[in-house]
């Protein structure tokens, strides 16, 4: 049985919304500039996520080290189609219509990776399709800060206030973002 992928984000016809996690430094320079400042390094591979349950479930719900302040930000529609349209798969797979070899040098050459993972409830349980998240370094995180953010909100008094709800006991499905399922191949 193949396996069910579904984008779900936040989108209109010129942003898609993802989400990220970081310490408080990073995420108070990045609400204050509308993009990432000093403290946030070009060097390394970031992740982005369209799910917002993923990025709950990543962030023990802001609540994990380094990952207490949630970041929403609203990237060009455009780069986050090229960007899916450019990834490598983050891992091989054997029935794959590549070799291994040809994956390996496919991802020593890309700035783009993508991990589709069990999405999840707001309990944190596995459900039964998978979502994605992209991995972007090098030039295409430079873009991604000097170009693709068009807003940065942080979420975290809302991702606060939901898990606490939660928590206690709350239904707080009504309360998330309006997800949609995005169009691609």
């Amino acid at each position: 049985m193949p396996e069910y992928k579904e984008i779900r984000a936040v989108y209109d016809d010129n942003t898609v919304r993802v989400y990220q996690a970081y310490c408080p430094a990073i995420a108070e320079e990045a609400v204050k500039l509308g993009t990432f400042g000093s403290r946030f390094k070009l060097t390394r591979m970031t992740w982005i996520k369209p799910s917002f349950l993923w990025a709950m479930y990543r962030s023990g719900w802001a609540t994990k080290e380094n990952q207490e302040r949630i970041l929403a930000i609203d990237i060009k529609r455009s780069a986050f189609d090229d960007l899916i349209q450019n990834a490598v798969i983050s891992s091989y797979h054997e029935n794959s219509e590549i070799s291994y070899q040809e994956w390996q040098k496919q991802v020593q050459n890309s700035d783009i990776r993508v991990q589709w993972d069990p999405e999840r409830d707001i309990h944190g349980n596995a459900l039964e399709y998978r979502s994605i998240q992209i991995g972007i370094r090098g030039e295409a995180v430079k873009k991604f800060v000097s170009d693709w953010i068009l807003k940065i909100q942080d979420i975290t008094d809302y991702v606060t206030d939901l898990r606490i709800r939660k928590e206690n006991g709350e239904d707080i499905t009504p309360l998330l973002p309006a997800e949609r399922i995005y169009p691609h191949e």
